[in-house]
């Protein structure tokens, strides 16, 4: 008797309140999926990024309220934090005694693609990580 096996999932995506603790939440739940997808490589640049994003909504997003997806590609990851916030978020260098500032210069250091896509609700912030060393920029 042949059993099927399900093709695995190709994204997940979740909506939550951001709190104190949910990036380190989030950053575990992610990295399963990229074991699952065969992608452990990406795993600190992931977990980086989207930990970012999660503190900007946690410190910029009335309500801290977004929703996540992640993404599998053929050749990485995408992930997509969108809240309901219209201010469009700003890269900026802080000066060396700034304790914030830094979260967007960090997305743009971990991924090799990022943006900003304003929503009628709001905006979505996005990155995407390649795996495997030949891609990697």
């Amino acid at each position: 008797m042949n059993e099927l096996i399900p093709p695995p999932p190709v994204q997940y995506g979740m909506r939550f309140t951001v709190g104190e603790h949910s990036a380190g939440h989030v950053r575990r739940i992610v990295r399963a999926y990229l074991r699952y997808w065969e992608m452990p490589e990406l795993a600190d640049p992931v977990g980086l990024a989207v930990t970012e994003l999660l503190a900007n909504v946690l410190r910029h997003v009335p309500g801290r309220r977004c929703e996540l997806l992640v993404l599998r590609m053929p050749v990485g990851v995408r992930v997509e934090v969108s809240d309901s916030s219209a201010a469009l978020p700003v890269v900026s260098a802080p000066d060396s005694d700034s304790e914030g500032g830094r979260g967007l210069v960090l997305v743009d250091a971990m991924a090799d693609e990022w943006g900003v896509e304003p929503t009628g609700e709001g905006k979505t912030v996005w990155f995407e990580c390649l795996a495997g060393a030949d891609v990697r920029t």
